[in-house]
């Protein structure tokens, strides 16, 4: 088994007041936060390949995306392109390894309590609390760590992406 959870976040719009993204800083979220993520996949697939069959399994990757998949917001289009790549390659990759015995899903957190998010002032953190609309907090290591543990542990779930987000739909900024 296998998680990936890269990501970067390089703000910056694609034409903004100092002009055009910059490609380089563009490539280099899709880089991290894309490619970083495919190629644990298909090295993580090689190796689960080998592995002898457990009730039909011989391994499980999930991948980390984000709401901001779907929500994109003002300013965050490297991250959101990045994030839907992943969302986009779930089942794909799942039929891929499907002969192979290797399920591959997808987490699509919402606002976690990160160290980044930690970071923020009360203030700022608390405003993102309360867009949350049930439950109006960030969501915890624990509450992803049991998903991910549910997904491992449910055959059935293969080429999934699931939300862990309280319900939240990001706004545009």
């Amino acid at each position: 088994m296998v998680i990936t959870c890269a990501g970067i976040a390089t703000p910056g719009r694609i034409l903004g007041s100092g002009g055009p993204l910059s490609l380089d800083e563009f490539k280099q979220v899709l880089d991290i936060n894309l490619v970083g993520t495919v190629n644990v996949l298909r090295l993580a697939a090689a190796r689960m390949s080998a592995n002898e069959p457990v009730d039909g399994d011989r391994g499980a990757v999930i991948m980390t995306s984000s709401i901001s998949a779907y929500d994109g917001q003002i300013g965050q289009a490297a991250y959101a392109a990045s994030k839907g790549g992943i969302t986009a390659l779930t089942l794909s990759a799942a039929r891929d390894l499907a002969e192979h015995g290797i399920r591959v899903n997808t987490i699509a957190p919402g606002i976690f309590a990160t160290p980044l998010m930690l970071g923020l002032p009360d203030k700022a953190r608390k405003t993102l609390e309360q867009r949350v609309p049930h439950p109006p907090r960030l969501g915890t290591p624990e509450e992803f760590a049991s998903l991910a543990a549910h997904i491992i542990d449910n055959q059935m779930i293969n080429g999934e992406v699931i939300r862990l987000d309280g319900a939240l739909r990001m706004p545009p900024k």
